[in-house]
């Protein structure tokens, strides 16, 4: 298996839309304010259009107030400095990984999402009435669609999870349902088969037993402290212990994605296309890239969200040559948390992306907060999918 290595370009970028100094700052030159504005205006265009910009194209679609010739002679020395260059024989320029890399950090001004856009994503993202697979699934599809390309979405884990809410439902004769909560919110079902009928009445008192009797245990301890209940109970609470270690078990590696169709379409060639087929599909080089880049991410202190923004390539690293992703960490790390972002070409809308990946990041963290405030209760417990 082939290890490919991941370039951050980007450290922590916060909600001022500043970026802090870089390692390899002092390796290619600084801008002139005027040729800032052209690589910012070369930027703009490419990722509207994904075509090779022209001097003629800035001149007549962005007022630069200045001659094109002189248009033409700032981009030669773009193109000198390596932040643009020409592809093949057209007579126009696309940015480079470094000129994205310049834009990103210096340039780029995020904005907030606008307030139709903030109550329509709200309106979806910001409840977990529907389970949290659903939730899910559904964050995943509306950031894809909003930023219009692929995005990624893991669901919360803590270190180790711990039991929450306990319910026993009679169902037909010696069948009984258990649903079991757990501290991330994850709900699961089994059937049981008991070995008498038991009235629905005990089935709630052995669950209330069991519900104080392991709140808040992770499986070995529920084990323990179980032994001295009866029968029934035991019985309950080491299933509950197994689908505790099961979970833990499985917890890591699964990834909710949407939009492939969309980032496929976005290349004009197969390569970049391949890449994007080959990080979303191979879980194992994904999960290493959040791992990482997670890791990165300093815990949230009730301000900013931390974003960052990785773009691959650099000329080193041909796997990911045609790549970026905007990464967000949502919850708690000290509780339960995980991974939102999107995936996309170069040439991604990055103010966008930005800032649709920060505000859905901040509404899923405040959704797992509510459910660490509230506890589930008879009523309140999330819906089970």
């Amino acid at each position: 298996m082939r290890v490919i290595a991941f370039i951050v370009f980007a450290d922590s970028l916060k909600d001022d839309g500043q970026l802090g100094v870089m390692s390899e700052e002092g390796q290619r030159p600084n801008l002139s304010s005027r040729q800032e504005d052209i690589l910012t205006c070369i930027v703009q265009a490419y990722s509207e259009r994904a075509e090779p910009v022209g001097s003629r194209y800035l001149v007549e679609h962005y007022q630069l107030n200045i001659s094109p010739a002189t248009v033409r002679n700032e981009m030669a020395r773009l193109e000198e400095m390596g932040y643009i260059a020409a592809p093949h024989r057209s007579a126009g320029r696309v940015p480079t990984a470094a000129g994205f890399r310049y834009f990103v950090r210096r340039l780029l001004q995020t904005r907030s999402l606008t307030r139709g856009e903030q109550s329509h994503i709200s309106e979806r993202v910001g409840t977990l009435q529907a389970g949290m697979e659903q939730w899910m699934r559904r964050t995943a599809a509306l950031l894809a669609r909003s930023v219009r390309t692929a995005s990624i979405v893991t669901p919360p884990i803590s270190q180790t999870n711990s039991f929450k809410h306990l319910e026993l439902i009679s169902i037909q004769g010696r069948l009984a349902l258990m649903v079991l909560v757990l501290n991330s919110g994850s709900v699961h079902q089994r059937m049981l088969t008991l070995a008498e009928p038991v009235p629905q009445r005990k089935l709630g008192e052995a669950a209330k037993r069991v519900n104080e009797t392991c709140a808040g245990l992770g499986a070995q301890q529920a084990r323990l402290r179980s032994n001295s209940l009866p029968m029934l109970e035991r019985e309950v609470a080491e299933l509950t212990a197994e689908l505790i270690e099961n979970v833990d078990n499985n917890r890591a590696g699964f990834i909710y994605r949407d939009g492939l169709s969309q980032v496929i379409e976005s290349f004009a060639d197969e390569e970049g296309a391949q890449q994007a087929i080959r990080i979303l599909e191979e879980r194992t080089v994904l999960n290493a890239l959040l791992s990482e880049l997670l890791d990165r991410l300093p815990p949230d202190e009730g301000e900013a969200v931390d974003v960052q923004v990785v773009i691959a390539g650099d000329g080193r690293y041909d796997d990911l040559s045609r790549l970026s992703m905007v990464l967000s960490r949502y919850g708690d790390p000290d509780k339960m948390s995980g991974a939102v972002g999107v995936l996309g070409p170069t040439h991604i809308n990055y103010g966008r992306a930005i800032s649709t990946v920060r505000y859905v990041s901040n509404l899923m963290t405040n959704v797992l907060a509510t459910l660490y405030q509230d506890g589930v209760e008879d009523g309140g417990q999330p819906s089970v999918s």
